[in-house]
């Protein structure tokens, strides 16, 4: 028997498992959203910086069916990131000549919205528990909400909840293929080869937070025997316009840019004693829209798409609901393509009509990015600024080569040709995010690079910035993420657990 072939049965067998890892990573939230503090509750369990919980049933679990040799295999970082790490430790190749091959993926996610869900869908199915009671599913709102939905009779292969598709489904994958890697070690798959795989937290509320920590704070001065080769991006790479299950080699930059419209407060029926900050801010809103969608001073990437910018956040600093405010904040949000930068994208919002205007009428406008100074679950502060780099891989560099054979090994020869829309495709379809991932944390500015990169990692020099040669393949459809009725299909898994399991030794083969 094949090693491909041994690699895709087991990945079949473990489906169950799975499953079982998911539904439990997803319903253990709501063992504490709903109890008081002092019993142990917690409102943001499961959500960036609340992720405890989760993944410490997670590295527990990671032990017990095998995925590392010993206990002391499975820990935490200093940020809360969950860490496993595999190998062969009698291949006879030395710590700093072996391969490192870093898988990860984020194990918190948004909001559940349970109330709405059980609202919304029906009865049918809770954001923790999942499909409860199929009868009361109303399918037509699922298919006019998600991107793409398999028929019902397909419904045995889904696995519902909050955070399947985004991205719990993708760690599972880690965790199950991490497993086959072990058992399968003596075929050779780990020969020169250390596995990092990362469960990282507080993606939601601050992209790439996870890798941030690790390339800024445990990296430098280590040596290269922990220093990526390559690193495998969990997140979810399915298009429901196209196909499931793709390999995505890059995506946009983000940023968030707050403006701070400050005025004068009075009694709202004589407006003319303040300064409103809600309507000349609002004016800022509507005249950044219409640059917006009249693409004024955004470029475009014929493969990463083109800049976008939209509101999506505000807070309103007012005595009461009959005076005029005193403070407005709001932020946009910034997606950045090729050519754009930080620096321009806030001066296009410092240099709005309406901003001068508010000024010029006796507001104070402040335009900047924030920065995010939270603390983690472990209580560590990144204190970083809201600017997410984005990052593309060469079609060419051997991790995408290897990616590309990976799936021809083991997902091709059971994939029909000629599969519909939502579903994975047979030849393996090269592409990238339209949203962000972890992959932001690892861009490093090549004049400030605090980790000295041996030349033989061949990692990516884009711009003033270098980052390890990453890609993505992960269960699940962006359009169906951060909505009602999330959902992952169980068969995408198989799918991306046999790559993962194949892909290490064959990169190994194509850089050695």
């Amino acid at each position: 028997m094949s090693i491909d072939t041994r690699i895709r049965e087991l990945a079949e067998q473990y489906r169950p498992l799975a499953i079982e890892l998911l539904k439990e990573a997803i319903r253990i939230p709501a063992d504490h959203v709903s109890r008081p503090k002092a019993e142990g509750g917690d409102p943001k369990c499961g959500l960036s910086n609340g992720e405890g919980p989760r993944v410490e049933y997670l590295r527990r679990r990671v032990v017990e069916i095998g995925a590392v040799d010993r206990d002391e295999d499975a820990f935490f970082d200093g940020f809360g990131n969950l860490v496993w790490e595999l190998q062969n430790p009698d291949d006879g190749v030395a710590a700093a000549d072996k391969t490192v091959v870093y898988m990860d993926g984020h194990t918190d996610t948004v909001q559940a919205l349970r109330e709405s869900w059980l609202a919304k869908i029906g009865g049918g199915i809770d954001a923790y528990d999942g499909l409860i009671e199929p009868s009361k599913v109303d399918a037509e709102f699922l298919e006019s909400q998600l991107g793409y939905i398999p028929p019902r009779d397909e419904w045995e292969y889904l696995v519902f909840g909050r955070g399947s598709a985004d991205q719990l489904g993708g760690v599972v994958c880690q965790i199950v293929a991490t497993k086959i890697l072990r058992e399968l070690r003596g075929e050779g798959l780990l020969d020169g080869i250390l596995i990092r795989s990362y469960g990282t937290v507080c993606e939601e509320d601050n992209d790439g937070a996870g890798p941030m920590y690790l390339m800024r704070h445990e990296l430098p001065g280590k040596g290269s025997a922990k220093i990526p080769d390559v690193v495998i991006l969990s997140e979810g790479t399915g298009d429901s316009r196209t196909s499931a299950v793709g390999i995505y080699r890059g995506q946009r930059g983000r940023m968030q840019i707050e403006v701070v419209v400050t005025g004068r407060s009075c009694h709202g029926s004589m407006p003319w004693e303040g300064l409103n900050p809600l309507e000349f801010g609002a004016a800022i809103v509507r005249e950044a829209a219409d640059a917006y969608d009249r693409r004024d001073g955004f470029l475009d990437d014929a493969f990463l798409g083109h800049g976008t910018r939209t509101a999506s956040f505000a807070r309103l600093d007012t005595p009461s609901d009959c005076a005029v405010p005193d403070r407005f904040t709001f932020r946009f949000d910034r997606r950045l393509t090729i050519g754009e930068t930080p620096a321009q994208a806030v001066a296009d919002v410092e240099s709005l009509a309406a901003v001068a205007a508010a000024r010029a009428a006796g507001l104070k406008v402040e335009v900047a990015v924030p920065t995010y100074d939270l603390a983690s679950w472990k209580g560590f502060k990144l204190n970083n600024p809201q600017i997410y780099m984005g990052w593309v891989t060469p079609a060419e560099h051997p991790a995408i080569t290897s990616a590309v054979s990976a799936y021809q090994s083991v997902c091709s020869p059971y994939i029909a040709a000629g599969t519909p829309k939502g579903k994975p495709r047979k030849e393996p379809r090269v592409d990238r995010w339209i949203f962000s991932t972890d992959g932001v944390g690892f861009p490093l500015p090549k004049d400030d690079n605090p980790i000295d990169v041996p030349a033989s990692k061949h990692w990516v020099a884009a711009g003033a910035f270098t980052h390890p040669p990453m890609f993505g393949i992960g269960p699940g459809l962006e359009q169906n993420t951060h909505k009602i009725g999330e959902c992952v299909d169980s068969r995408e898994m198989v799918h991306v657990i046999a790559f993962m399991a194949r892909f290490p030794s064959l990169f190994r083969a194509a850089t050695r």
